[in-house]
């Protein structure tokens, strides 16, 4: 995820699929209804009645992977190639361009099946929508890794804390697997979304738009702390948002609807 704007649409993307899985958590516990399976509005007749049913995350998760491809290869220059021949050698070019590729294919993947199992087939199934979630955190994880290898100072602090994060959401969207109904697990699965999105988009704004308008220096270990610290708070303030979308689902269900 090269450049401000590398960091800041797949950040974007994450953030509010979590803020989507936030309210359809609060929705479930508000009401009662179980959190995969939410009603589906009762009109039949009518111009508008399918489109009315329609479960559209699935396209917005395509409509989101197609734009975050087509940003990445706006943003090379030259050849697009996997590999070199330049006389008897050959070398693996444009590697980390071809990791964001890889990742963004996933979750294209994983909102065609979203697009089949809701609409297209007679019976929804679940564990597909989330066989294909866990595939794509499950790649996201050794790509992140390896994606630091040239790293050094706030930039790879910064994304040692961003594998963290994404490394807990691997955890929970495997264990929900075998534990789809579990609240709690849809409860954490929401907070690592809107964490690893919202960190991710900070990381865009430290490393190219610092707000003080200097460039962190990487040989001052202060730094290197407050962009801890500084993580620290994201998670405090994630956790505060989970707590107002609750509340507003409270206020919105309850009172207002």
């Amino acid at each position: 995820m090269g450049g401000f704007e590398g960091h800041l649409y797949p950040g974007l993307s994450l953030f509010f699929y979590g803020l989507y899985h936030a309210r359809l958590v609060s929705r479930a516990l508000i009401c009662n209804y179980p959190v995969q399976y939410l009603p589906r509005h009762p009109w039949s007749k009518g111009r508008w009645a399918r489109l009315r049913q329609i479960h559209y995350v699935g396209l917005v998760k395509i409509l989101s992977a197609c734009i975050l491809v087509a940003q990445e290869l706006h943003n090379i220059h030259g050849q697009f190639v996997l590999i070199s021949k330049i006389y008897h050698q050959r070398n693996f070019l444009y590697r980390k361009q071809w990791q964001h590729l890889t990742l963004y294919i996933t979750f294209f993947l994983s909102g065609c099946v979203d697009v089949v199992s809701q609409n297209v087939l007679p019976q929804r199934c679940a564990a597909l929508e989330q066989g294909a979630q866990a595939l794509g955190m499950f790649l996201f994880l050794p790509l992140m890794v390896s994606h630091m290898q040239d790293s050094e100072g706030v930039e790879l602090q910064s994304h040692i804390l961003l594998t963290q994060a994404i490394f807990l959401l691997a955890l929970v969207v495997i264990a929900e697997l075998w534990a789809p109904d579990v609240l709690q697990l849809w409860v954490m699965k929401a907070f690592f979304y809107m964490m690893t999105g919202s960190w991710l988009i900070q990381i865009g704004f430290m490393l190219y738009k610092p707000i003080s308008g200097y460039k962190w220096m990487d040989d001052d270990k202060n730094n290197i702390i407050f962009v801890t610290t500084f993580f620290c708070w994201h998670v405090a303030s994630i956790a505060i948002l989970m707590i107002w979308v609750y509340g507003f689902s409270f206020l919105w269900y309850c009172y207002i609807c």
